[in-house]
C-alpha cells in the first residue's frame, strides 16, 4: 500500500484547505481587494504548498529510499523519482 493511500484523508483535507485559500485569492482579486491583503493570501498559499511538499518528500524518503528491506533497485528508483520531483519543483 502506498503511503499516499495510507494518509489519503489527511492529504485530501490539506489539498482542500489550499483550494479554499486559492478561491479566497480569486475572490479578493474579483472584489478588487487591496494588493497587500492579496499578497498575504498568496504568501499563505505558498507556505501551505511548501508544507505539503515537505510532507510528501518526507514520506517518500521513508517509504521509497530509507525503508528497511528495500532492494538496491527499489532504493535507486525511489531516489531517482525524488530527485526528478525536487528538480521540477525548483523550477
Amino acid at each position: 500500500m502506498s503511503h499516499t493511500t495510507e494518509h489519503k484523508a489527511q492529504l485530501l483535507a490539506r489539498i482542500r484547505r489550499i483550494a479554499g485559500q486559492v478561491a479566497a485569492i480569486e475572490k479578493a482579486i474579483s472584489d478588487e481587494a487591496g494588493c497587500s491583503a492579496i499578497l498575504h493570501q498568496v504568501a499563505g498559499v505558498r507556505g501551505a504548498v511548501l508544507g505539503l511538499m515537505d510532507e510528501l518528500v518526507e514520506e517518500h524518503v521513508i517509504e521509497h529510499v530509507a525503508k528497511p528491506g528495500l532492494t538496491e533497485v527499489e532504493r535507486s528508483d525511489g531516489a531517482r523519482e525524488l530527485i526528478a520531483a525536487v528538480r521540477r519543483y525548483g523550477k
